[in-house]
């Protein structure tokens, strides 16, 4: 199961009633933020997790809005004796940007690393999960996310029996791994079906539709994007600014065949998204607004 919360959706400052994008995202033990504006512990605190098992921070871009709420965050984790290594992912610039806010929380009694993604795109691999970065089009260098949990085909029994491998051997070959017993080699693949469907979410904000989104989306179980804008008379605005309308969202939602898409990160003047869906779902039906603290739990296909 992959756990997913919008922890906040406004742009650019928070509000009484709205905190800054940041989706937290949960799978085995392993916890994952995208994006650390201000107010990220508040939302966190109101969704009654904690910020201490987080082993990921994912930065779309450096825009305040997305990362200004980092020192706080370090310092609470320090606060609550945590010891484990923090990883820290983002465009170029990463060491330089926390180097920077960390003038106001110079000691931790944890290490931090840092790594910039390298090109257009990158994969992170952590066990059975995968983050990958792929470039999308802000007035800054910006990086969208998904966060993808692969599932083994199914164990044919059957087959091992018929070619004599021991039932010691069929967990280990099962977890794909290769097994020798003495001048036999059996790997997973003479005992292991397809690769079924595992689940897959998309994450992007600040950005002008552009084809890498449609690509990394595809197929997404759940695809999260920023519609800054639900005025469609405020295209130009959103050119200008290298923003989305929630129109243009719901395009790039059908074009991705996506499952399901939520919006985010909405405009200061943007207070109320729902009179808006009606046109968004003429494009894309299963089209939601999102909102501070809305989860799902994402689960494997029987």
């Amino acid at each position: 199961m992959l756990d997913i919360c919008l922890l906040g959706t406004g742009g650019m400052m928070p509000l009484p009633y709205r905190w800054l994008t940041a989706l937290m995202a949960r799978y085995n033990g392993k916890s994952i933020l995208i994006d650390c504006g201000e107010g990220t512990q508040i939302a966190l605190k109101e969704k009654g997790w904690s910020p201490n098992p987080i082993d990921v921070i994912c930065f779309t871009h450096f825009h305040a809005d997305h990362i200004s709420g980092l020192p706080g965050m370090l310092l609470t984790m320090g606060n609550a004796e945590r010891h484990d290594p923090l990883l820290l992912i983002g465009p170029k610039g990463l060491t330089r940007t926390v180097n920077a806010l960390r003038t106001i929380a110079p000691e931790l009694p944890f290490e931090i690393e840092c790594v910039e993604i390298e090109g257009d795109s990158q994969e992170f691999v952590f066990d059975k999960l995968k983050i990958k970065a792929f470039k999308v089009k802000h007035n800054v260098t910006c990086y969208g996310y998904t966060i993808s949990v692969d599932r083994l085909g199914r164990f044919d029994a059957g087959r091992a029996k018929e070619q004599g491998i021991d039932l010691k051997f069929w967990n280990k070959l099962q977890h794909g791994e290769t097994v020798t017993d003495g001048d036999k080699v059996y790997t997973p693949d003479m005992v292991m079906g397809e690769a079924r469907k595992g689940i897959k979410v998309t994450y992007c904000t600040d950005t002008r539709p552009v084809q890498s989104i449609v690509d990394n989306a595809a197929g997404s179980d759940l695809f999260i994007c920023e519609g800054m804008y639900g005025e469609e008379d405020k295209i130009d605005k959103a050119i200008s600014h290298k923003h989305m309308t929630f129109m243009e969202a719901a395009k790039l939602a059908k074009d991705a065949d996506v499952k399901e898409l939520w919006l985010t990160h909405y405009s200061p003047a943007l207070t109320r998204p729902e009179p808006y869906m009606n046109d968004v779902r003429k494009i894309f039906p299963n089209a939601f607004p999102g909102k501070d603290g809305k989860s799902k739990d994402l689960l494997f296909e029987d």
